[in-house]
């Protein structure tokens, strides 16, 4: 086994494709700068390394045989991974970060951090973006997860190491030290219901003891370790719970319950009728929410994938799109 693994170096299986590729050993002797009858020896050599005929002797063509096919195949992905990790392991030296974690609060613009996300990956693949950083001709290479928590479950996934930047942060919850907070902006929900709902033709303003006998819309929190926060529900009330701020709003199109939405997110469906807005003695409700990440040691220790991100999340019309554009362009 030693000397089989030994036999497959970078160079025996650069020799196997370079034989397939130009169809004799003739050919591949003068692309790879040798002499026919040394080449020849290097192929006779590992065959006997892995006990195995590579070619059949009796064509005057490099014929393989189905060993010869199976070595081929597995050594071209095996060059292929060695390659992608020497490259992978010049981006790390250089700063960028193998992989990074986002976590998305659930309420935020799609779109826009799709638009962000693309912005990354133009970068990555070198055709360049906006704000980008890669001036010096290195590409990153790093690879994106993206989540999508909720409430508390965006500040949970950053203090738990689930992920590297946390975009939404919504409310007051303990920093256990060494995460920097920042403004995103500030989001209005509103109170809706469908127009066929029990309280869509009440004129005044909806108060607890009505609401209370209503069924609300709720999304669940995904925190698992933290509290999770129960926001705009009364005691006793019925609740539907829901994964996704989308799936509330679907669910209030249809007159299963009712609930506050993001008012950019509801504002379509309001001028199209399909969902109206209900003043509630507690007043519309204002999110103020916010960006966090880990920074222990300082701005200048964290990776240029995080740093680009952090720049993007600088500009005032993108911390704006996140919050208000949900569909098409930002006016």
């Amino acid at each position: 086994m030693p000397d089989r693994l030994h036999a497959l170096t970078p160079d025996a299986l650069v020799m196997m494709d370079t034989i397939a590729r130009t169809g004799s050993f003739a050919a591949a002797a003068r692309e790879l700068g040798k002499v026919p009858s040394a080449l020849t020896y290097s192929v006779r050599q590992l065959e006997e390394s892995l006990d195995a005929l590579l070619f059949d002797r009796s064509s005057r063509q490099a014929q393989l045989t189905a060993a010869g096919t199976e070595l081929l195949h597995e050594g071209r992905r095996l060059l292929q991974e060695m390659a992608a990790v020497s490259n992978r392991v010049q981006r790390v030296a250089k700063g960028w970060e193998t992989e990074l974690s986002i976590s998305v609060e659930d309420i935020l613009s799609v779109p826009t951090v799709f638009e962000l996300v693309e912005a990354f990956c133009g970068l990555c693949d070198g055709r360049g973006a906006a704000g980008g950083d890669g001036s010096d001709g290195s590409r990153p290479g790093t690879r994106l997860r993206l989540r999508s928590d909720v409430l508390a479950g965006t500040w949970e996934a950053l203090v738990s190491g689930q992920a590297d930047l946390a975009i939404g942060v919504m409310g007051e919850l303990p920093n256990p030290g060494g995460i920097e907070l920042r403004p995103l902006g500030e989001m209005s929900f509103v109170f809706c219901v469908a127009p066929h709902h029990a309280l869509a033709a009440v004129q005044a303003p909806l108060d607890d003891a009505q609401l209370v006998r209503q069924r609300a819309v709720a999304v669940a929190d995904t925190a698992q370790r933290l509290a999770p926060m129960t926001v705009n529900l009364l005691p006793g009330q019925d609740v539907l719970t829901v994964p996704t701020m989308r799936a509330k709003l679907e669910a209030l199109l249809r007159g299963l319950g009712c609930g506050y939405v993001p008012e950019p997110l509801a504002r379509p469906h309001l001028e199209a009728g399909h969902l109206v807005h209900k003043a509630t003695t507690q007043g519309d409700r204002l999110a103020r929410l916010h960006y966090a990440w880990r920074a222990e040691h300082g701005r200048q220790s964290l990776g240029r994938a995080l740093q680009w991100w952090l720049q993007q999340l600088e500009s005032p019309t993108t911390r704006r799109a996140l919050i208000e554009r949900h569909a098409g362009p930002l006016s």
